[in-house]
């Protein structure tokens, strides 16, 4: 497996170039944004590894560069900020996973196996289905031009069944990853889906009978 190891802290990049190599890793290394999204756009690499603060070109930034370029390889993102919205937003700009420093090396070796390990698919920055836009990093949806006012869980909701529009989503399912710890009953999903439905038109999410929903293209 390749993988491309982008971090301006020259210490670390070695001692993850010499692990990354004993695990059986081929690893590539940048020391800066720009370098790194170039290394990303010409080559072929099965994950990135890439820090938030870099010089030349934030990590940010280099993530969304490469999901604007539909390179859609698996990127882990590194950073010594652990607040939720700084793990939010990596997520939110097409990041695949998020690891805070100081890391333990092991789990950094699970996580790219995990990346490596899922079907490889488009992860566009906004999501798009029929006449509906949502940006997840923006926060914000739009049907047929015009902006719609949502809730953070009807958000939530609606993110996660557009970004599984070619499959039916069942309940438990919504359920344990839009309420996820919350102890909510299952029944809570068709609640939510009703006020998509007054916001969207009924059309947008349909249901299908004792299997769950989706979202209509």
């Amino acid at each position: 497996m390749r993988v491309l190891v982008v971090d301006d802290e020259r210490g670390l990049v070695r001692a993850l170039h010499r692990g990354l190599s004993a695990e059986g890793f081929a690893v590539d290394v940048a020391f800066d944004g720009e370098t790194g999204l170039q290394l990303a756009t010409d080559h072929e690499y099965d994950a990135i590894v890439l820090d938030i603060m870099l010089p030349r070109r934030h990590g940010y930034d280099v993530v969304t560069a490469l999901r604007e370029r539909e390179v859609w390889t698996p990127v882990l993102m590194l950073s010594a900020k652990d607040g939720e919205y700084d793990v939010a937003d990596g997520l939110d700009v097409g990041a695949d996973d998020y690891l805070t420093k100081p890391f333990s090396f092991v789990v950094l070796v699970a996580r790219l196996r995990a990346l490596v390990r899922r079907p490889s698919q488009a992860r566009p920055a906004v999501l798009e289905v029929g006449d509906v836009q949502l940006d997840p990093s923006a926060r914000t949806v739009t049907q047929a031009g015009r902006p719609v006012a949502l809730t953070v869980r009807e958000l939530a909701l609606l993110e996660y069944l557009m970004r599984h529009a070619d499959r039916v989503v069942g309940k438990v399912e919504l359920r344990d990853h839009v309420w996820e710890g919350t102890g909510e009953d299952v029944n809570v999903v068709e609640v939510y889906v009703g006020y998509l439905r007054r916001k969207l038109g009924r059309q947008t999410v349909a249901t299908v009978r004792g299997a769950g929903y989706r979202v209509a293209g």
